[in-house]
């Protein structure tokens, strides 16, 4: 179990989800809801490091993925950012009483570190694993997804997971968790996992979906499965692809806001403001009520380890 008060520097939890698409991007809607200069956790106190840096800016510039629902994507008709991702990040920045902004960078530039000022937060469904937690800070986990393996509709050869994958393409984002679970390679302190998938012939994609739309093209075409959220794969099915979900999930993952360790200005105070954001957004509702939202009346805020 984790405690949900504890800032994550090189500890505790769980798995990331992708994110896709490089440089940058203005879309979204939060500057119509903008909090009033002085509110928040910038109207209290004296803040320092890069928290005062994002106060005296007055806005926040938060890392998503254009193409990631219902975490994260770019609605083309009103050219801005919706999903449970981005209304986290964007209460997250109303309580801090500033503006969103928004990048949309590649997920390995995202989870190496070293972001250069270029954004200060990443609210991108990402997993603290032990070697992330190297280059980045981590708050407490916002929410927890199973990760669920999907096959073709015309498959009937694949329904237990601990046996039946055995030396079968698998898709995963490159870089991720899931990667990382089918290597066996996976880490995070406080945890233990039960890696059952044994010489997994490995497809990295630069996302999820982009993993999911070369299994749709036929049962063992390109790929026999994808790993990835079960919220994926659920919405990805929804939409009328032939795709299902098979057997019980793999491992479950607890995802967490990040912050850049290596950022100009010491990012302590940042993290300790977000990481305390996300607790009191757990302890009002605000997670259940984002969640029951985004995925169909479930509450993924609470842990099902």
């Amino acid at each position: 179990m984790l405690k949900r008060h504890t800032l994550v520097a090189a500890t505790t939890l769980l798995t990331a989800l992708v994110l896709a698409g490089c440089g940058s991007s203005d879309g979204g809607g939060a500057d119509a809801d903008a909090p009033a200069a002085g509110s928040g956790v910038c109207g209290e106190g004296t803040p320092d490091g890069l928290l005062k840096e994002v106060c005296d800016k007055g806005t926040i510039t938060v890392s998503t993925d254009p193409a990631y629902p219902p975490q994260s994507s770019l609605d083309p008709k009103t050219n801005t950012y919706v999903g449970f991702d981005i209304d986290v990040a964007t209460e997250i920045a109303h309580r801090l009483g500033v503006k969103i902004g928004w990048e949309t960078p590649s997920w390995d530039v995202i989870t190496a570190g070293g972001w250069n000022d270029r954004w200060q937060m990443s609210v991108g469904s990402m997993t603290p694993t032990n070697a992330r937690q190297k280059v980045l800070d981590f708050t407490q986990p916002y929410y927890y997804t199973p990760a669920v393996v999907a096959v073709n509709t015309d498959n009937t050869t694949i329904s237990d997971v601990s046996t039946d994958l055995d030396g079968k393409k698998i898709g995963v984002c490159s870089g991720c968790t899931y990667e990382a679970f089918l290597d066996k390679t996976l880490a995070i302190n406080g945890f233990t996992f039960d890696f059952v998938i044994d010489d997994a012939d490995i497809h990295g994609y630069d996302t999820d979906t982009t993993a999911l739309q070369d299994l749709a093209l036929g049962d063992g075409t390109r790929l026999d499965a994808v790993i990835t959220s079960l919220t994926t794969a659920q919405g990805y099915a929804d939409a009328g692809n032939p795709v299902k979900i098979v057997g019980d999930p793999v491992f479950y993952e607890p995802l967490a806001v990040a912050i850049d360790k290596s950022a100009e200005q010491d990012p302590t105070s940042l993290a300790e403001a977000i990481d305390k954001i996300v607790g009191e957004m757990h302890d009002d509702g605000t997670l259940t009520e984002l969640s029951k939202k985004w995925y169909d009346g479930v509450d993924l805020s609470v842990s099902q380890q």
